[in-house]
């Protein structure tokens, strides 16, 4: 085969029209081998012998898209010194734009004899079985792409309503996509889906991981899969077992379709990313790709103990976040996907590990750096799950300006407050009113503040209401995986049940949930199916249960039974509620600052009165009536002018019985009109004249309004 030196950049297998340049980084490689490989896995290698700054290139004539290749890679085999080569696994490369095919557990994928563990540390010789056949290939894939005028929607932080969704688990069950697309790109594409999505009201989709992954050893003994997507191996590729077209690159053209039509939508594609650690585990798990490549550089070694990885994931292994090959497979994976794909932005799992250029996160870290002065990703929605496993790994609120970041607070104390919880009030304040405490003196605003009170680990909001317990026996690991502290309150009967008053309350309780989040200043975050009322019986930890365990449930034939299409109406209204109204999505922080004698924000007793420091510290208290001042707004529109709004009136009632609330005086408001009832007891559209009595069921909020302008 004619091959030419080719070029060191850009890594990976880049087609131009005429030929493919393929450049792989190795630093301790003596030899590298290019390995294309036909439809039966006929195999050719070829001797890449160019190198420049440790980086291994050819250029290929005639090589096209669809092509699968891999790369042998010669090189030391000393565990206990960090080196792992072995020409004798098939390796993926960390570039590789489409990956086909899966693992398929054989002894061949592991560097030492599987029959003794013990060489995993202290071995010299790498077992010599061929890997090829069973593992992974990566594919040459065609960048071209018709994307027509397709533009991001660019929806402003504060604007911005977040879906998070499985791209398999949100389509698998719906009725209107068709068999052959459930579970793909193309069905999160199907107009059934983008128009549940708008007419909710969301303006962002964030998928759970895409980049390609694998299942774990254990996972795949067990019978089980990692659903999640949480063990990356390819940081470049579309996961392939969501592609309804094809492995050989056409999860590509498919990906970008489905960007294409969610954009025309006004919906912004974010992604869920997982650069805290691979797929190939601790020094026991197999060697698919960077371990074969260049162990030291891409993985973060025990100091004293370089056999070992340094692990603050939970998963086995952690990337090297002071290495320049590391940062630069970040960076250029980042931008592959903004540019190429025209994603919208990132959600960091784990993302304190991102920041240990050495042991200790350090906000001033090298990852921040090159993310700040990128001109690209510094451009991007950045959202950070700001904690991981290591020492002082919680890190909310932690995170420099240019990030938003999941407020786990915010969920914490949601749900604490609308269970009952004693001394909740002062700190739900807080989190209703953008967090201050935790983003101000860092310079950014609410919007830092992702809001939510459930997500894809732990329990759904219907299972949030139905039971103290975790119950993830169905995940074969004895009910002991899974948090065990989850601020649930079952409403006074485990799992499912007839009784309609506590059917009744749980449904209530979860339209609590729901208006809070909408309520609340900062960025909301809805999980998948929590709108219709979706359950997964308990289990708060389903990462290995793809199935209808989690799989979204649309109804029946019929479509949703009535207590879906109820709680799916809420959704929409709460959402369109706090989009219409700039006050519930403020760009800066309540300051005090207000008109006449009211602040922009006033805590209200149920007198109508101020309400003052002994109301605030008495443990039981659970009750508040906030004021937002809709004519205090001074924020500036998108021409300069000043905004104005309604005011509103939260009657937020976590007590267990009905209380008594009063309007407060006509100061505040001449006429009050009811716009929403998670209970139903106060009609909407109904008016209330100030100081007028309420009485305010049980667990439940009452929201009112009055146009801006028209105080007593």
């Amino acid at each position: 085969m004619q091959t030419w030196p080719g070029r060191p950049y850009p890594l990976g297998a880049t087609f131009d029209g005429t030929g493919t340049n393929f450049a792989l980084y190795s630093s301790v490689a003596k030899r590298v081998e290019l390995c294309l490989l036909t439809d039966d896995n006929t195999e050719t290698r070829i001797d890449v012998t160019e190198t420049d700054a440790h980086v291994w290139h050819v250029y290929l004539p005639g090589v096209g898209p669809g092509t699968r290749y891999g790369y042998r890679v010669h090189g030391p085999y000393a565990p206990a010194s960090g080196h792992r080569c072995n020409p004798a696994k098939l390796l993926l490369d960390p570039y590789a734009k489409a990956v086909e095919g899966d693992l398929d557990g054989d002894p061949s994928l592991f560097s030492y004899p599987f029959s003794d563990t013990r060489q995993a540390t202290t071995g010299t010789t790498p077992d010599s079985a061929d890997s090829l056949g069973h593992t992974m290939v990566s594919v040459v894939v065609n960048p071209f792409f018709d994307w027509g005028h397709d533009r991001p929607p660019a929806t402003p932080y504060h604007d911005t309503v977040i879906y998070e969704a499985h791209v398999k688990g949100l389509t698998m069950r719906h009725p209107d996509v068709p068999d052959e697309l459930r579970g793909t790109y193309a069905g999160l594409a199907h107009p059934a889906v983008i128009e549940h999505l708008t007419k909710l009201g969301v303006t962002a989709i964030e998928l759970m991981p895409v980049h390609q992954f694998v299942t774990d050893p254990s996972l795949r003994a067990k019978g089980l899969t990692n659903y999640w997507g949480y063990n990356t191996i390819g940081f470049f590729a579309p996961h392939n077992r969501y592609a309804g077209y094809g492995q050989r690159g056409e999860q590509v053209m498919e990906f970008k379709a489905m960007v294409k039509a969610l954009h025309q939508a006004g919906i912004e594609v974010l992604l869920d990313v997982v650069y805290n650690h691979t797929a190939e585990g601790n020094h026991l798990g197999p060697t698919l790709s960077f371990r074969g490549i260049d162990n030291a550089a891409y993985y973060r070694l025990v100091d004293s103990d370089e056999a070992h990885y340094f692990d603050t994931t939970g998963t086995g292994n952690s990337l090297l976040m002071r290495s320049p090959a590391v940062l630069q497979l970040i960076m250029d994976s980042l931008r592959y996907w903004v540019e190429e794909m025209h994603v919208d932005g990132f959600r960091f799992d784990l993302a304190a590990t991102l920041a240990r250029q050495f042991h200790e996160v350090d906000r001033l870290s090298a990852f921040f750096d090159i993310v700040h002065q990128d001109p690209v990703i510094s451009q991007v929605k950045l959202i950070a799950e700001p904690w991981d496993l290591g020492p002082g790994g919680y890190q909310v609120g932690g995170f420099p300006p240019l990030w938003t970041e999941w407020n786990g607070r915010y969920r914490d104390t949601v749900r604490d407050f609308w269970r009952g919880e004693p001394a909740t009030l002062p700190e739900f304040a807080s989190r209703l009113t953008g967090s201050s405490d935790l983003y101000e003196h860092s310079g950014r605003m609410p919007s830092a503040s992702i809001n939510f009170v459930t997500a894809h680990d732990g329990f759904t909001l219907a299972d949030l209401t139905a039971y103290d317990e975790k119950h993830n026996e169905a995940n074969r690991e004895h009910n002991e995986d899974g948090e065990r502290h989850n601020r649930s309150w079952n409403c006074g009967v485990e799992g499912p049940t007839d009784d309609p008053e506590i059917r009744e309350l749980r449904a209530r309780q979860r339209r609590n949930l729901l208006v809070t989040l909408m309520l609340s200043q900062g960025v909301p975050m809805i999980a998948h199916g929590d709108e219709l009322g979706r359950t997964q019986q308990g289990n708060n930890n389903a990462y290995c249960q793809d199935n209808e365990l989690t799989w979204v449930d649309w109804g029946g034939p019929d479509g949703l039974d009535d207590e879906g299409a109820k709680l799916l109406e809420f959704a929409r209204h709460a959402v369109r509620l706090r989009r219409d109204h700039p006050i519930l999505h403020r760009r800066r922080f309540f300051d005090g600052s207000g008109t006449d004698a009211l602040g922009d924000v006033e805590w209200l007793d149920l007198t109508g009165a101020l309400m003052d420091d002994t109301d605030w510290l008495q443990s039981y208290a659970r009750t508040v009536t906030v004021f937002l001042n809709g004519d205090a707004i001074t924020e500036k529109g998108g021409r300069g002018e000043a905004v104005v709004d309604d005011s509103f009136l939260l009657l937020l009632n976590a007590h267990s019985g009905a209380l008594g609330f009063t309007l407060p005086p006509a100061a505040y408001g001449k006429d009050w009109t009811v716009v929403l009832d998670t209970d139903g007891s106060a009609a909407p559209g109904s008016v209330l004249e100030a100081g007028t009595g309420l009485t305010v069921t049980g667990r439940s909020v009452v929201v009112l309004t009055r146009p801006p302008g028209t105080p007593g």
